[in-house]
């Protein structure tokens, strides 16, 4: 029976232990390695060929993100699940460009990452029933290139930076006026009731990096 290798990259020792426990489950993989961040699971990499990678998202020195992107960049083949509690819809489409493979949450039934694993290693994806739903309710909606103009997307940029609405009018040849416009039209559109609103609103739809 062909064995397939799986790296475990999480921050978390209980989390990593729980994780053994439910894929000693499964018959034909083996535990090739675990690593608490990126940067220790690029090193496991270069030791030993994983088939299967499941990786959180937030650990310390080099993140999920950019573990992934480096993933696709050096070791193409590898299959990635991720396993994380990011439920934001930005944030998963963000992820999905890097063609993971699975996404499971972390208060998801253990049944799903089981069955998430399997159904990888066997050539398939797998997305969590609730990630499907997330993902399912973002088609109806529309994207925010649609629901912002140019102009908005601009002056949004400008005020995360803290630009008064003299400074913004000054920088794009506008009247005061106008910008005071286009401000109450953004935040309406956003759904935000304050800056902290909108900056989160602009850091999950990848507007500002």
């Amino acid at each position: 029976m062909q064995k397939f290798k799986i790296l475990l990259v999480d921050d978390h020792a209980i989390v990593l232990d729980g994780i053994k426990s439910l894929l000693a489950k499964i018959e034909n993989i083996e535990i090739a390695g675990v690593a608490r961040n990126g940067v220790e699971g690029l090193e496991q990499l270069k030791i030993t060929e994983a088939d299967l990678i499941l990786t959180d998202l937030n650990m310390p020195g080099m993140d999920g993100m950019e573990f992934i992107k480096t993933i696709r960049n050096d070791f193409p083949p590898t299959k990635i699940i991720v396993l994380s509690l990011h439920d934001e819809p930005a944030f998963i489409r963000n992820i999905m460009k890097y063609r993971v493979q699975g996404y499971i949450l972390k208060n998801d039934a253990s049944s799903e990452l089981v069955e998430a694993v399997e159904r990888v290693l066997n050539g398939k994806t797998f997305f969590s029933s609730k990630i499907n739903q997330i993902l399912m309710e973002q088609i109806d909606e529309p994207s925010v290139e649609k629901l912002l103009s140019d102009r908005e997307l601009q002056i949004i940029k400008l005020i995360v930076q803290e630009l008064s609405n003299k400074q913004i009018a000054e920088q794009l040849f506008i009247s005061e006026r106008t910008v005071e416009t286009h401000r109450k039209n953004i935040f309406r559109k956003t759904n935000s009731t304050n800056i902290v609103g909108l900056i989160k609103y602009a850091f999950n739809n990848n507007l500002i990096m």
